[in-house]
C-alpha cells in the first residue's frame, strides 16, 4: 500500500514523527502540494493524508487508486464527499484532538484583551515605566472576568470545555445551540437573549450554509457596547466588515480571533486595523499535545481502515 501525506508541515513542522504511518506501507511525506503536485505525487497511492490540499471531483477523478482519504483535520471541507463516495472512498477526520487547546486560546485571547498584558510587557520594555512618576500605571481599563457573563455559541465539545474554564474564572455562563445540550451550570437560551446579556461571546460552532455570517451587524448591534467577541472556530461565521465597524465606532469593546474568512488575510482585510482587535493566525489547535493527538488519531483511522472496522467516517460509503 502506497501512502502520501500531501501537506505534512502544517501538523508536524519536525517536532514529531510520521513513522508509524509508514508500519502500514510505503510511506512518502510532503511539506506541501499544489493541486497538479497532488495528482502527481498520488498518481499511485491507495492512501492519502491532507490538512489543508484540496481534494476536489477533478482531483479524485485524476486517481484511480485511492481508496482511502485521511483527514489531519476535525473540518473535511477540503474534500468533495460526493465524488469521494461515488468512487467508494472513504474519507476520516479527527473530531476531538484540539478540545483543552482550542478552549485554553479562548481566555488567552480574552485575558489579553481585558488585561493587556502584551501592551504592558512592552511599554515597560520601552522605558515606560522607569520614566513613571508612581510605582505603577495602566493605559487601558482593566477588566476583571469574575461576575461577568460568558455566551457560548455552540455548546458541543469545545463549547462545554469553554464553559468550565469560564465557571472556574467565576463567570456566569450562557448558551445557545442549535440541537439540545446538557451542560452543568450553563443556561440554555436563545441567540439574541444571548448576545444581549453576555459581556463575552465566544463561538464555537462549525461552518454550514446556516451558520454562514452568524455574526452580522444586526446580531452585534445587540451586545453590549462593553462586551468582547471571541471566535476560535470558523473565519466565515463573522461578517468581518461588520465586525471592523463595530470595533472602529466602539459598539463593542473588543474583539480576539484566531480565524478568518481568508485565511492567510489579504492585507485590506479591514480587521487588521480595526480598533482593540486581536488577531492569532489559526493556532489555537496547534499545541504539541493538541498535535500529538491529532497525529495519533490519524494513525489510529487508518489502523481501523486496515483492519477494516472504520471509525471517524465522514464519507456515505
Amino acid at each position: 500500500m502506497r501512502i502520501v501525506v500531501t501537506d505534512g508541515a502544517t501538523l508536524n513542522p519536525g517536532d514529531l514523527s510520521w513513522g508509524a504511518l509508514g508500519e502500514f506501507g510505503e510511506l512518502m511525506v510532503y511539506p506541501g502540494s499544489t493541486p497538479e503536485e497532488t495528482i502527481e505525487r498520488c498518481a499511485s497511492a491507495e492512501v492519502a493524508i491532507t490538512n489543508k490540499v484540496v481534494f476536489d471531483q477533478r482531483t479524485i477523478d485524476a486517481l484511480p487508486e485511492l481508496k482511502y482519504i485521511g483527514v489531519t483535520a476535525t473540518g473535511y471541507n477540503v474534500i468533495d464527499i460526493a465524488a469521494a463516495d461515488n468512487r467508494g472512498i472513504v474519507v476520516t477526520n479527527v473530531p476531538t484532538y484540539g478540545t483543552d487547546s482550542v478552549a485554553q486560546m479562548v481566555f488567552a485571547l480574552l485575558l489579553e484583551l481585558t488585561q493587556h498584558v502584551g501592551h504592558h510587557s512592552q511599554t515597560v520594555r520601552d522605558g515606560k515605566w522607569s520614566r513613571a512618576s508612581s510605582f505603577c500605571y495602566w493605559d487601558y481599563p482593566l477588566v476583571e472576568l469574575s461576575g461577568l457573563t460568558m455566551g457560548i455559541v455552540g455548546c458541543g465539545r469545545i463549547g462545554q470545555a469553554v464553559a468550565r474554564l469560564a465557571q472556574a474564572f467565576g463567570m456566569n455562563v450562557l448558551g445557545y445551540d442549535a440541537l439540545p445540550f446538557a451542560c452543568e451550570g450553563v443556561g440554555s437560551v436563545d441567540m439574541d437573549t444571548l448576545l444581549a446579556q453576555s459581556d463575552v461571546v465566544s463561538l464555537h460552532c462549525p461552518l454550514t450554509p446556516d451558520t454562514q455570517g452568524l455574526i452580522n451587524a444586526a446580531r452585534l448591534s445587540l451586545m453590549k457596547q462593553s462586551s468582547f467577541l471571541i471566535n476560535t472556530s470558523r473565519g466565515p461565521l463573522v461578517c468581518e466588515q461588520d465586525l471592523a465597524d463595530a470595533l472602529n465606532a466602539e459598539r463593542i469593546s473588543g474583539a480576539g480571533l484566531d480565524v478568518l474568512a481568508v485565511e492567510p488575510p489579504k492585507p485590506d482585510n479591514p480587521l487588521l486595523t480595526a480598533k482593540n482587535c486581536i488577531i492569532t493566525p489559526h493556532i489555537a489547535w496547534a499545541t504539541r499535545s493538541a498535535r500529538q493527538r491529532l497525529l495519533q488519531t490519524t494513525i489510529d483511522n487508518l489502523a481501523a481502515y486496515v483492519a477494516g472496522k472504520t471509525q471517524n467516517v465522514v464519507s456515505h460509503k
